[in-house]
């Protein structure tokens, strides 16, 4: 299992940046346990549907606010009241920000009664965790489609894909990655193929024919880019114009867990039953196309060097843009500043949907 010192990214074991850590049909009315960035979380949802990310340690005595099935404040309904949580060891109660609003034997709270409260976003059925060694505020949104609330695109379900040993950087190198498609993935005739490095967005414009996801005559066309270290969305354009998400984030130093998501366009004005279907069937074969990579991950030694040849695509790019995430804010512009621009590896034709 490499890390993160090991492939030489930068000064932090864990990347700055938003992070999916749940989809959202988990997060019911029992408390989550988690782990993420080599710590311990609890995610629960409280009675006004908001969900709340904590530290997962009782001040008190260091129990898991989350962990918990014998508990008389579990079995009594108490684990959570409001937006707060109870300590099932002797029920202290933490508010969303972390602070402890109640100890139900003592009236004064010690002010060393807090565990640390997250920043998070829910949307589009996942939950968002914004991660920064350095502890600053976001300073990019988490991705959003609009697509979302149109009733003619079918919503995805997400694909649980679990744990992996392998170092996330292993995962961008894809990015820049043209040879494998044919090999991997069974495209055929690739058209163009660009990278564009710009702030903490890194895109891929793809062109070419697939054996599966586009019909005989037709170009599967992907316009697909990455939202900072860990959030790979793209566009594609062929038989089914449809949306994909493929997120991971580092449980330890050297481990990730994935997930993948897929919307799909209808042929209806609100999409029925029967496009439901349609979709899920194309989102299941998205998915196996990105198991092609997962498999290749999970059985590789880890690249800390690239036996690079020119026609690879700009990997030394892509892994100077992914560095910026690992290192303090205070080098990002001069870290942006080495790649920002485009790169064709296979230039694109200007008329492409993708443009």
């Amino acid at each position: 299992m490499a890390k993160t010192k090991e492939y030489g990214i930068g000064e932090f074991d864990f990347p700055r940046g938003w992070f999916m850590i749940a989809d959202s049909e988990e997060v019911k009315d029992k408390p989550l346990a988690l782990r993420y960035f080599g710590r311990d979380f609890v995610l629960y949802r409280g009675d006004s549907g908001k969900v709340h990310l904590l530290d997962a340690y009782c001040p008190h005595m260091g129990a898991h606010l989350a962990i918990n099935t014998t508990s008389y404040v579990v079995r009594d309904g108490m684990h959570v009241e409001g937006e707060s949580i109870r300590c099932p060891y002797h029920a202290w109660r933490f508010g969303p920000d972390g602070k402890c609003d109640d100890i139900p034997y003592y009236d004064k709270i010690p002010k060393a009664a807090c565990v640390r409260s997250w920043p998070i976003v829910e949307q589009m059925g996942v939950v968002f965790i914004w991660h920064d060694p350095e502890n600053g505020e976001p300073d990019y949104p988490p991705p959003f489609f609009s697509e979302w609330d149109d009733p003619t695109w079918v919503r995805w379900k997400i694909d649980h894909l679990g744990t992996l040993a392998c170092h996330p950087q292993e995962v961008l190198d894809n990015m820049s990655d043209v040879a494998h498609f044919a090999p991997t993935h069974g495209s055929m005739q690739v058209a163009y193929f660009e990278n564009e490095f710009d702030a903490h967005t890194m895109t891929q414009y793809f062109g070419a024919g697939h054996r599966t996801l586009a019909t005989e005559k037709e170009l599967l066309e992907l316009k697909t880019w990455y939202t900072g270290p860990a959030i790979l969305t793209s566009r594609m354009w062929g038989h089914l114009p449809s949306i994909m998400m493929i997120t991971h984030t580092p449980v330890d130093d050297g481990t990730i867990r994935a997930w993948h998501a897929l919307m799909v366009k209808s042929p209806s004005k609100v999409a029925n039953h029967r496009d439901v279907a349609m979709a899920r069937a194309y989102q299941e074969t998205s998915k196996l196309a990105f198991a092609q990579d997962f498999e290749v991950w999970a059985n590789k030694r880890p690249a800390f060097n690239i036996l690079q040849v020119p026609t690879d695509g700009p990997f030394h790019k892509g892994r100077i843009w992914y560095s910026q995430f690992y290192n303090p804010r205070a080098q990002v512009a001069s870290i942006q500043q080495r790649v920002n621009g485009m790169h064709a590896t296979i230039a694109r034709p200007p008329a492409s949907a993708a443009a």
